[in-house]
């Protein structure tokens, strides 16, 4: 973006112009003389981490900004999960059954994306890479809309997938700065099965919310048996580690048109035990 605003200063990309072309004498080649903003080895030392993390932060968020991202859908989801299409490449039994979830992902991400397009709320953002993520970006590609990757370097390659807006596809070094754009914006956050960095993502921005560090939003885990059967919330509520109404925080979906009557309901209050979606009561 543009600054209409005369400064009566040279703008930095000028003295960097600049300073390309002054004579070549051994004080001018010497890394000391290079303009600090302008000197990589300089900005990778340990000591400026504080500056890096700051530069992360503010990258994406102003060019969210520029484009006019208001707010965002977060889908979290396992980056193994294949497509239906491509099932039988899954390692494991188990994944080629929750291939479905990419679908419903791929349908949740479409019909969100179709109800807001082109307002910039409730834009999907996913991590930007393959299995669930894939989906997301692909639904929004689909109903015509923009849609967020936040990728992250990692020891493998992990390319952004086909479907992210190339103009909001970003990359991070920093796990902790990418963890606060998932949320800064979301005006939902919904689970599907995955692993470690889904499990991750998810009790981070559960603990948020429980805390009061976050506002509640609606909360959604896709797929009950799967959660059901890698985490018993009723033990932790029993072990008296988390309350009883810390239950309330989340709901279970299936397909995308229950996520998104849960999403459009989530203000109304209802009993406990007659909330859609709720862990039911024990008995």
């Amino acid at each position: 973006m543009t600054d209409d605003r005369r400064s009566p200063f040279p703008d930095a990309g000028a003295d960097r112009s600049a300073a390309e072309h002054l004579p070549q004498t051994p004080q001018t080649r010497s890394p000391a003389y290079r303009l600090a903003f302008d000197d990589e080895d300089f900005l990778l030392r340990d000591e400026l981490r504080p500056v890096r993390l700051q530069l992360e932060l503010l990258k994406p968020s102003m060019l969210m900004d520029e484009h006019g991202v208001k707010s965002t859908i977060v889908l979290f989801g396992g980056a193994r999960i294949p497509p239906p299409d491509r099932k039988e490449s899954a390692r494991t039994e188990t994944l080629q059954a929750l291939s479905r979830f990419y679908e419903v992902a791929r349908d949740f991400a479409r019909r969100m994306t179709e109800a807001c397009r082109g307002t910039g709320e409730n834009v999907i953002v996913t991590g930007g890479g393959p299995g669930v993520m894939e989906a997301g970006n692909r639904g929004a590609e689909e109903a015509g809309g923009e849609s967020i990757g936040l990728n992250i370097v990692l020891p493998h390659e992990q390319a952004p997938n086909a479907y992210i807006t190339p103009e909001l596809c970003f990359n991070f070094h920093y796990f902790g700065i990418r963890k606060m754009h998932f949320l800064l914006r979301a005006n939902a956050v919904c689970i599907f099965p995955g692993g470690f960095g889904t499990l991750d993502e998810m009790f981070e921005a559960l603990t948020l919310i429980q805390t009061g560090r976050m506002r509640r939003v609606p909360f959604l885990l896709f797929g009950r048996d799967f959660w059901e059967r890698i985490i018993d919330w009723h033990a932790l509520a029993e072990a008296g580690t988390i309350s009883d109404e810390d239950l309330d925080l989340f709901r279970y979906a299936e397909t995308a048109e229950e996520a998104i009557a849960i999403i459009e309901n989530w203000e109304i209050e209802a009993p406990r035990e007659e909330i859609p979606g709720r862990v039911p009561p024990e008995g």
